[in-house]
């Protein structure tokens, strides 16, 4: 990742409030809630509020950012919920994670650049467990249009940063589909993720 992506999330961290508020995403929530606890990987994971949850349901939970300012307000914010996270930082290729480690991969708003999303995706199915599940919940190619009517929605501004039905079907083949679609959703999660806004929703169960 590069010295200015890195900055760029360090500022929006570094602030007292959180970025996307305190409460787990709501699709994600749904879906943990039907599934054992196991172990549980968050790649991209911010200020912590979706690893802090799986950790107060029961989840064994490993998270990873490139933001140090991230990962310190994850902490504070695992301290005051009385849990404990495995939270690191730095590219996924240098973490020493291991093939077959997780029993569930969360990617919530995981908008990684477009030069390596794909090859993360590929890297982050071999962590998982067969029989393990992804969940996803990310902006559609189709945000473009709303960000244009309310640019306050947030969410990346480069179209090949979004994704789509056909990307997700490339990027885990070996999955048996338990929901893949694409939905307007209104969502409140703090100051950046406000509004409505199109995302790609995706369950799956690594065969």
């Amino acid at each position: 990742m590069s010295d200015v992506w890195t900055k760029r999330w360090d500022e929006r961290y570094s602030r007292e409030e959180f970025a996307y508020g305190e409460s787990p995403n709501q699709y994600l929530k749904e879906q943990l809630d039907k599934l054992k606890t196991g172990s549980i990987l968050f790649p991209a994971e911010g200020e912590g509020r979706n690893a802090v949850y799986a950790a107060k349901i029961g989840w064994k939970t490993f998270a990873f950012d490139i933001s140090v300012e991230g990962q310190k307000k994850a902490k504070l914010f695992a301290e005051k919920n009385k849990v404990s996270i495995d939270y690191q930082v730095g590219g996924i290729e240098s973490l020493g994670y291991k093939p077959n480690q997780f029993d569930v991969i969360a990617l919530i708003y995981a908008h990684f650049p477009a030069a390596v999303k794909s090859q993360y995706h590929q890297i982050l199915d071999r962590l998982l467990k067969p029989n393990g599940y992804i969940i996803f919940e990310a902006f559609s190619k189709r945000h473009i249009d709303y960000l244009a009517k309310d640019e306050k929605m947030g969410g990346p501004k480069e179209i090949d940063m979004l994704f789509s039905i056909e990307e997700i079907q490339s990027d885990f083949p070996n999955y048996h589909v338990i929901e893949l679609k694409e939905a307007e959703v209104d969502l409140k999660e703090g100051e950046f993720h406000n509004g409505t806004g199109s995302v790609i929703r995706f369950v799956g169960q690594k065969k």
